[in-house]
Protein backbone atom coordinates (compact mmCIF):
# COMPACT_ATOMS: atom_id res chain seq x y z
CA UNK A 1 0.00 0.00 0.00
CA UNK A 2 1.23 3.43 -0.61
CA UNK A 3 2.00 5.66 1.70
CA UNK A 4 -0.03 8.82 1.89
CA UNK A 5 1.59 12.36 1.97
CA UNK A 6 0.40 15.78 2.36
CA UNK A 7 2.22 19.29 1.09
CA UNK A 8 0.94 22.72 2.39
CA UNK A 9 2.88 25.16 0.53
CA UNK A 10 3.44 22.75 -2.97
CA UNK A 11 4.37 25.28 -5.19
CA UNK A 12 7.42 27.22 -3.19
CA UNK A 13 10.62 26.06 -3.22
CA UNK A 14 10.65 23.93 -0.81
CA UNK A 15 7.30 22.27 -2.13
CA UNK A 16 8.75 21.93 -5.25
CA UNK A 17 11.66 19.86 -4.21
CA UNK A 18 9.39 17.43 -1.86
CA UNK A 19 7.77 16.77 -5.07
CA UNK A 20 10.46 16.28 -7.26
CA UNK A 21 11.41 13.51 -4.53
CA UNK A 22 8.48 11.87 -4.37
CA UNK A 23 8.41 11.24 -8.41
CA UNK A 24 11.58 9.28 -8.13
CA UNK A 25 10.32 7.33 -5.44
CA UNK A 26 6.36 7.59 -7.31
CA UNK A 27 5.27 4.05 -6.48
CA UNK A 28 5.89 4.51 -3.36
CA UNK A 29 3.54 7.19 -2.28
CA UNK A 30 0.03 9.00 -2.80
CA UNK A 31 -0.10 12.79 -2.82
CA UNK A 32 -3.59 12.72 -0.71
CA UNK A 33 -3.56 16.95 -0.60
CA UNK A 34 -1.55 20.13 -2.26
CA UNK A 35 -1.73 23.55 -1.08
CA UNK A 36 -1.16 26.83 -2.48
CA UNK A 37 -2.43 30.58 -1.88
CA UNK A 38 -1.25 32.34 -5.26
CA UNK A 39 0.25 30.04 -7.87
CA UNK A 40 -2.84 28.34 -9.10
CA UNK A 41 -2.16 27.23 -12.04
CA UNK A 42 1.49 25.54 -11.20
CA UNK A 43 -1.07 23.71 -8.12
CA UNK A 44 -3.49 22.79 -10.75
CA UNK A 45 -0.23 21.33 -12.82
CA UNK A 46 1.01 19.41 -9.95
CA UNK A 47 -2.50 17.81 -8.94
CA UNK A 48 -2.66 16.56 -12.17
CA UNK A 49 0.70 15.29 -12.32
CA UNK A 50 0.73 13.67 -9.16
CA UNK A 51 -2.38 12.40 -9.82
CA UNK A 52 -3.79 14.39 -6.25
CA UNK A 53 -7.85 14.89 -5.67
CA UNK A 54 -7.29 17.85 -3.03
CA UNK A 55 -6.32 20.85 -3.08
CA UNK A 56 -6.32 23.93 -0.38
CA UNK A 57 -6.58 27.02 -1.32
CA UNK A 58 -6.83 29.86 1.28
CA UNK A 59 -10.93 31.12 1.11
CA UNK A 60 -10.10 34.63 0.01
CA UNK A 61 -8.37 33.51 -2.75
CA UNK A 62 -10.62 31.00 -4.28
CA UNK A 63 -12.33 33.11 -7.23
CA UNK A 64 -14.68 32.00 -10.04
CA UNK A 65 -11.83 31.96 -12.49
CA UNK A 66 -10.51 29.28 -10.33
CA UNK A 67 -13.03 27.31 -9.75
CA UNK A 68 -13.26 27.21 -13.82
CA UNK A 69 -9.89 26.10 -13.67
CA UNK A 70 -10.97 22.88 -12.08
CA UNK A 71 -13.39 22.12 -13.67
CA UNK A 72 -14.07 18.66 -15.06
CA UNK A 73 -10.74 17.16 -13.45
CA UNK A 74 -11.74 15.47 -10.79
CA UNK A 75 -10.18 17.72 -8.17
CA UNK A 76 -11.82 19.07 -5.32
CA UNK A 77 -11.10 22.42 -3.89
CA UNK A 78 -11.14 22.98 -0.54
CA UNK A 79 -11.07 26.70 1.38
CA UNK A 80 -9.93 26.21 4.45
CA UNK A 81 -7.19 23.63 6.62
CA UNK A 82 -9.70 22.21 8.65
CA UNK A 83 -10.72 20.49 5.82
CA UNK A 84 -7.69 17.95 5.92
CA UNK A 85 -10.21 16.11 8.42
CA UNK A 86 -12.72 15.42 5.89
CA UNK A 87 -10.19 14.31 3.42
CA UNK A 88 -8.67 11.79 5.64
CA UNK A 89 -11.32 10.10 8.02
CA UNK A 90 -9.14 6.91 8.59
CA UNK A 91 -5.61 6.14 10.63
CA UNK A 92 -2.91 8.94 10.32
CA UNK A 93 -0.93 9.26 6.96
CA UNK A 94 2.00 8.98 6.71
CA UNK A 95 3.97 12.23 5.96
CA UNK A 96 3.25 16.18 5.92
CA UNK A 97 5.36 18.43 5.25
CA UNK A 98 4.29 22.42 6.18
CA UNK A 99 6.49 25.03 3.51
CA UNK A 100 3.91 27.63 3.83
CA UNK A 101 5.64 30.63 4.41
CA UNK A 102 4.71 33.28 7.36
CA UNK A 103 2.98 33.04 10.43
CA UNK A 104 -0.04 31.87 9.08
CA UNK A 105 1.96 28.56 8.91
CA UNK A 106 1.24 27.89 12.35
CA UNK A 107 -2.52 26.75 12.25
CA UNK A 108 -1.90 24.20 9.79
CA UNK A 109 0.95 23.26 11.92
CA UNK A 110 -1.43 22.56 14.53
CA UNK A 111 -4.04 20.80 12.77
CA UNK A 112 -1.53 18.37 10.57
CA UNK A 113 -0.46 17.18 14.08
CA UNK A 114 -3.70 15.71 14.42
CA UNK A 115 -3.49 13.51 11.26
CA UNK A 116 0.04 12.63 10.78
CA UNK A 117 2.33 10.41 11.99
CA UNK A 118 5.37 12.29 10.89
CA UNK A 119 5.56 15.96 10.60
CA UNK A 120 8.01 18.00 8.97
CA UNK A 121 8.14 22.02 9.46
CA UNK A 122 10.04 24.23 7.29
CA UNK A 123 7.78 27.67 8.04
CA UNK A 124 10.34 29.18 10.70
CA UNK A 125 7.55 31.75 11.81
CA UNK A 126 5.39 28.54 13.87
CA UNK A 127 8.18 27.33 15.06
CA UNK A 128 9.31 31.05 16.34
CA UNK A 129 6.35 32.07 17.82
CA UNK A 130 4.10 29.25 18.68
CA UNK A 131 6.59 26.48 19.52
CA UNK A 132 4.52 25.63 22.94
CA UNK A 133 1.99 25.04 20.88
CA UNK A 134 3.30 22.68 18.29
CA UNK A 135 5.26 20.84 20.92
CA UNK A 136 2.04 20.35 23.03
CA UNK A 137 0.56 18.75 20.03
CA UNK A 138 3.13 16.50 18.59
CA UNK A 139 3.71 15.23 21.67
CA UNK A 140 -0.25 14.69 22.82
CA UNK A 141 -0.39 13.12 19.32
CA UNK A 142 2.78 10.90 19.30
CA UNK A 143 3.64 12.80 16.22
CA UNK A 144 7.31 12.27 15.11
CA UNK A 145 8.25 15.89 14.14
CA UNK A 146 11.47 16.78 11.85
CA UNK A 147 13.05 20.45 11.15
CA UNK A 148 13.72 21.35 7.79
CA UNK A 149 15.87 23.85 7.89
CA UNK A 150 19.34 22.60 6.97
CA UNK A 151 20.57 23.84 9.87
CA UNK A 152 18.14 22.32 12.33
CA UNK A 153 17.82 18.99 10.68
CA UNK A 154 22.19 18.61 11.20
CA UNK A 155 21.19 19.82 14.55
CA UNK A 156 18.48 16.93 15.12
CA UNK A 157 20.87 14.26 13.49
CA UNK A 158 24.23 14.79 15.32
CA UNK A 159 22.00 14.76 18.49
CA UNK A 160 21.25 10.87 17.66
CA UNK A 161 21.91 8.92 20.71
CA UNK A 162 23.19 12.06 22.89
CA UNK A 163 21.25 14.19 25.72
CA UNK A 164 21.17 18.12 25.79
CA UNK A 165 23.16 17.51 29.08
CA UNK A 166 25.90 16.14 26.87
CA UNK A 167 26.32 19.23 25.04
CA UNK A 168 28.71 22.25 25.57
CA UNK A 169 27.68 24.37 22.29
CA UNK A 170 25.94 24.42 19.56
CA UNK A 171 27.24 25.88 16.81
CA UNK A 172 24.63 27.24 13.28
CA UNK A 173 26.26 28.56 10.32
CA UNK A 174 25.45 31.58 8.29
CA UNK A 175 26.66 31.99 4.86
CA UNK A 176 26.46 36.02 5.12
CA UNK A 177 24.30 36.46 1.91
CA UNK A 178 25.68 38.67 -0.65
CA UNK A 179 26.67 41.32 1.59
CA UNK A 180 29.09 39.00 3.98
CA UNK A 181 32.15 41.31 2.91
CA UNK A 182 30.39 44.63 2.83
CA UNK A 183 31.33 47.20 5.23
CA UNK A 184 27.95 48.70 7.20
CA UNK A 185 29.24 52.31 5.69
CA UNK A 186 27.99 50.87 2.19
CA UNK A 187 24.62 49.74 3.34
CA UNK A 188 22.80 52.96 1.56
CA UNK A 189 23.85 51.58 -2.03
CA UNK A 190 22.81 48.58 -1.97
CA UNK A 191 19.75 47.84 -3.91
CA UNK A 192 16.82 45.36 -3.91
CA UNK A 193 18.02 43.51 -6.91
CA UNK A 194 21.21 43.24 -4.99
CA UNK A 195 19.96 42.04 -1.78
CA UNK A 196 18.22 39.15 -3.92
CA UNK A 197 20.88 37.83 -4.71
CA UNK A 198 22.12 35.04 -2.67
CA UNK A 199 25.34 33.67 -3.18
CA UNK A 200 24.55 29.67 -2.57
CA UNK A 201 20.82 29.22 -1.86
CA UNK A 202 17.60 29.90 -4.29
CA UNK A 203 14.76 31.24 -2.45
CA UNK A 204 11.97 33.92 -2.40
CA UNK A 205 12.51 37.60 -2.13
CA UNK A 206 11.45 37.62 1.60
CA UNK A 207 13.51 35.08 3.20
CA UNK A 208 16.37 36.54 0.50
CA UNK A 209 16.32 39.87 2.58
CA UNK A 210 15.86 38.17 5.72
CA UNK A 211 19.48 36.23 4.40
CA UNK A 212 21.29 39.07 3.73
CA UNK A 213 20.09 40.80 7.01
CA UNK A 214 20.76 37.75 9.21
CA UNK A 215 17.56 38.44 10.54
CA UNK A 216 17.00 34.66 9.05
CA UNK A 217 19.66 33.45 11.23
CA UNK A 218 18.09 35.24 14.73
CA UNK A 219 15.20 33.12 14.14
CA UNK A 220 16.87 30.27 13.28
CA UNK A 221 18.81 30.62 16.77
CA UNK A 222 15.29 31.16 18.46
CA UNK A 223 13.87 27.82 16.79
CA UNK A 224 17.41 25.65 17.85
CA UNK A 225 16.39 27.20 21.45
CA UNK A 226 12.73 26.63 20.89
CA UNK A 227 13.22 22.48 19.09
CA UNK A 228 16.12 21.17 21.52
CA UNK A 229 15.25 23.04 24.38
CA UNK A 230 19.15 24.87 24.04
CA UNK A 231 19.94 27.67 25.94
CA UNK A 232 20.40 30.88 24.11
CA UNK A 233 24.20 31.21 25.82
CA UNK A 234 25.09 27.68 24.22
CA UNK A 235 24.28 28.86 20.74
CA UNK A 236 26.30 30.56 18.61
CA UNK A 237 26.60 31.62 15.21
CA UNK A 238 29.33 31.22 12.95
CA UNK A 239 29.46 32.63 9.22
CA UNK A 240 30.89 30.31 6.48
CA UNK A 241 30.75 31.57 2.55
CA UNK A 242 30.70 28.30 1.49
CA UNK A 243 27.07 26.63 3.39
CA UNK A 244 29.01 23.45 3.12
CA UNK A 245 28.84 22.53 7.02
CA UNK A 246 25.28 23.38 8.58
CA UNK A 247 25.52 22.82 12.14
CA UNK A 248 28.43 21.98 14.54
CA UNK A 249 28.34 20.81 18.25
CA UNK A 250 30.94 20.60 20.94
CA UNK A 251 30.18 17.71 23.49
CA UNK A 252 31.58 18.34 27.06
CA UNK A 253 33.39 15.04 26.83
CA UNK A 254 35.61 16.69 24.01
CA UNK A 255 34.04 15.19 20.90
CA UNK A 256 33.24 17.63 17.93
CA UNK A 257 30.63 16.19 15.46
CA UNK A 258 30.16 18.55 12.24
CA UNK A 259 27.17 17.87 9.73
CA UNK A 260 28.00 18.49 5.53
CA UNK A 261 26.23 18.62 3.49
CA UNK A 262 25.85 20.25 -0.35
CA UNK A 263 23.46 23.55 -0.61
CA UNK A 264 20.34 21.65 -1.50
CA UNK A 265 17.63 21.20 0.50
CA UNK A 266 16.30 17.85 -1.36
CA UNK A 267 18.49 16.20 1.10
CA UNK A 268 16.97 17.27 4.50
CA UNK A 269 13.99 16.64 2.94
CA UNK A 270 14.66 13.36 1.21
CA UNK A 271 16.25 11.54 4.69
CA UNK A 272 13.49 13.46 6.64
CA UNK A 273 10.59 11.69 4.52
CA UNK A 274 12.66 8.06 4.32
CA UNK A 275 14.20 8.33 7.93
CA UNK A 276 17.58 7.80 6.76
CA UNK A 277 16.31 3.65 5.39
CA UNK A 278 16.85 4.73 1.62
CA UNK A 279 19.56 6.16 -0.55
CA UNK A 280 19.60 9.73 -2.44
CA UNK A 281 20.16 8.91 -6.18
CA UNK A 282 23.11 10.25 -7.60
CA UNK A 283 24.88 11.37 -4.60
CA UNK A 284 27.62 14.17 -4.94
CA UNK A 285 31.00 13.35 -3.77
CA UNK A 286 32.56 14.82 -0.82
CA UNK A 287 33.89 18.25 -1.70
CA UNK A 288 37.42 18.43 -0.37
CA UNK A 289 38.13 21.61 -1.90
CA UNK A 290 35.90 23.22 0.53
CA UNK A 291 36.54 21.22 3.29
CA UNK A 292 39.84 22.58 2.62
CA UNK A 293 39.15 25.83 3.04
CA UNK A 294 35.99 26.01 5.40
CA UNK A 295 36.72 29.73 6.36
CA UNK A 296 34.01 29.82 9.89
CA UNK A 297 34.11 32.66 11.98
CA UNK A 298 32.61 34.17 14.30
CA UNK A 299 29.68 36.28 13.05
CA UNK A 300 30.60 40.44 12.93
CA UNK A 301 27.78 42.26 15.22
CA UNK A 302 28.95 45.66 13.67
CA UNK A 303 28.26 44.32 10.16
CA UNK A 304 25.01 42.71 10.95
CA UNK A 305 23.57 44.40 13.30
CA UNK A 306 20.23 42.83 14.03
CA UNK A 307 21.73 39.70 16.00
CA UNK A 308 22.15 41.84 18.55
CA UNK A 309 18.76 41.23 18.88
CA UNK A 310 19.17 37.79 20.19
CA UNK A 311 21.17 39.50 23.42
CA UNK A 312 18.24 40.42 25.24
CA UNK A 313 15.89 37.54 24.32
CA UNK A 314 13.43 35.49 27.09
CA UNK A 315 14.30 32.05 27.79
CA UNK A 316 10.81 30.63 28.08
CA UNK A 317 8.35 31.18 24.68
CA UNK A 318 6.58 34.10 24.68
CA UNK A 319 4.40 36.38 22.86
CA UNK A 320 7.90 39.32 22.25
CA UNK A 321 8.53 36.97 19.04
CA UNK A 322 5.48 37.20 17.58
CA UNK A 323 5.78 41.13 17.43
CA UNK A 324 9.37 40.87 16.46
CA UNK A 325 8.39 38.00 12.94
CA UNK A 326 5.39 41.39 11.99
CA UNK A 327 7.68 43.89 12.66
CA UNK A 328 10.08 42.08 10.50
CA UNK A 329 7.77 41.24 7.60
CA UNK A 330 6.03 45.29 7.90
CA UNK A 331 9.78 46.77 7.17
CA UNK A 332 11.17 44.00 4.48
CA UNK A 333 7.47 44.74 2.84
CA UNK A 334 8.65 48.70 2.90
CA UNK A 335 12.05 47.85 1.48
CA UNK A 336 10.74 45.44 -1.21
CA UNK A 337 8.11 48.71 -2.27
CA UNK A 338 10.88 51.23 -2.10
CA UNK A 339 9.87 52.71 0.31
CA UNK A 340 13.08 52.67 2.45
CA UNK A 341 16.24 51.92 1.52
CA UNK A 342 18.17 48.78 2.98
CA UNK A 343 19.71 50.97 5.69
CA UNK A 344 16.41 52.25 7.15
CA UNK A 345 15.54 48.62 6.91
CA UNK A 346 18.04 47.41 9.48
CA UNK A 347 17.57 50.34 11.40
CA UNK A 348 13.55 50.13 11.63
CA UNK A 349 13.65 47.01 12.53
CA UNK A 350 16.15 47.28 15.74
CA UNK A 351 14.32 50.85 16.35
CA UNK A 352 11.23 49.35 16.75
CA UNK A 353 11.66 46.13 18.45
CA UNK A 354 13.09 47.87 21.12
CA UNK A 355 10.15 49.83 22.41
CA UNK A 356 9.32 49.27 25.77
CA UNK A 357 5.64 48.59 24.30
CA UNK A 358 6.75 45.51 22.48
CA UNK A 359 9.77 44.60 25.01
CA UNK A 360 7.16 43.91 28.26
CA UNK A 361 5.43 41.22 25.95
CA UNK A 362 8.79 39.24 27.00
CA UNK A 363 6.50 38.39 29.98
CA UNK A 364 3.97 37.15 28.22
CA UNK A 365 3.79 33.68 27.32
CA UNK A 366 3.04 32.38 23.88
CA UNK A 367 0.10 29.60 24.95
CA UNK A 368 -2.75 30.98 22.72
CA UNK A 369 -3.18 30.88 18.95
CA UNK A 370 -5.65 33.58 19.58
CA UNK A 371 -3.37 35.54 21.02
CA UNK A 372 -0.80 35.24 18.82
CA UNK A 373 -3.17 36.21 16.20
CA UNK A 374 -4.66 39.16 17.62
CA UNK A 375 -0.97 40.43 18.92
CA UNK A 376 -0.37 40.25 15.29
CA UNK A 377 -3.39 42.59 14.03
CA UNK A 378 -2.11 44.97 17.18
CA UNK A 379 1.50 44.86 16.27
CA UNK A 380 0.91 45.82 12.13
CA UNK A 381 -1.73 48.69 13.35
CA UNK A 382 0.93 50.15 15.88
CA UNK A 383 3.87 50.05 13.61
CA UNK A 384 1.64 51.96 10.91
CA UNK A 385 0.17 54.31 13.40
CA UNK A 386 4.44 55.45 14.40
CA UNK A 387 5.06 55.76 10.77
CA UNK A 388 8.04 54.60 8.91
CA UNK A 389 11.44 55.30 11.68
CA UNK A 390 14.46 56.42 10.12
Amino acid sequence: MKKKIIILGSTGSIGTNTLKIIQKYKNNFEVLVLSAYKNIDKLLKQAKKFSCKNVIIPNNNISVFTKKKFENSGIKIYDSFESIRLINKKKKIYYAMVAISGIYGLKPSLILSNYTKNLAIVNKESLVSGWNLIKKNIKKNKVNFVPIDSEHYSIFTLLRNHSINEIERIYITASGGPFINYNKKDYNKITIKKALRHPNWKMGKKISIDSSTMMNKVFEVIEAKNIFNIPYNKISILTHPKSYIHAIIKFKNGLIKIAAHNPDMKIPIFNSIFNNQNSIKNPKSINLDKLNNLNLKNINIKQFPLVSILNDMPNKNSLYETALIIINDFFVDQFLKKKINYLQLINSIKKISNLEEFKRLKKKPANNINKIFKLMNYVSLKINSLGIYK
